[in-house]
């Protein structure tokens, strides 16, 4: 959990915030614009976070709103992949994880309790479409993690038995998404 203060130049005080991220690797699915009742249409996607052991992975579901322009435009890019239901695996941030509890519809489970797990998908750091790497974010110094093989890269890499070490996006990458 990190402190982020956010700075004004009003006469407000500050506030400060804690923000909850979670990082990691995940499938993108069901990508689609959602009209609430109340409030402006978002885009939204599912994440399917990949979780424990390459041997046995399992799969932890997000269903995400993405936030901020970049993201948006990455998974807009990704759009025709999942359509033409090709594997299209990202590197990702989420935040404000929360859970929303429903009631099933229709279904074998209608009329049963479910829990869904939702988020704001913050950040893209990579994408990769049927194993082929057709994005990768430019590196910070401040977003290097030394954790060495347990980064969501590393991960990639082993599940993808491929090194793409050395590899760079270029600023057209993304459009490579629609036609990969």
């Amino acid at each position: 959990m990190t402190t982020t203060a956010s700075t004004s130049t009003s006469t407000r005080p500050k506030k400060s915030y804690f923000d909850l991220h979670i990082d990691g690797v995940g499938y993108v699915n069901r990508i689609r614009e959602v009209t609430p009742k109340r409030g402006a249409p978002f885009l939204a996607c599912e994440v399917a976070a990949l979780v424990g052991s390459t041997d046995s992975v399992e799969y932890r579901r997000f269903d995400v709103r993405v936030s901020g322009t970049d993201a948006q435009h990455l998974i807009r890019r990704c759009e025709q992949a999942v359509k033409d239901e090709k594997k299209v695996l990202i590197g990702f941030r989420l935040g404000d994880l929360w859970t929303d509890i429903f009631k099933y519809s229709k279904g074998p489970k209608e009329g049963e309790t479910g829990v869904s797990l939702k988020a704001r998908l913050l950040f893209i750091s990579w994408i990769k479409v049927d194993g082929e790497l057709v994005y990768k974010a430019e590196t910070k110094a401040t977003d290097s993690v030394a954790e060495g093989a347990s980064t969501p890269e590393a991960t990639a890499e082993t599940l993808s038995e491929r090194s793409d070490e050395g590899s760079s996006a270029t600023a057209d990458a993304p459009a490579q998404i629609a036609s990969a």
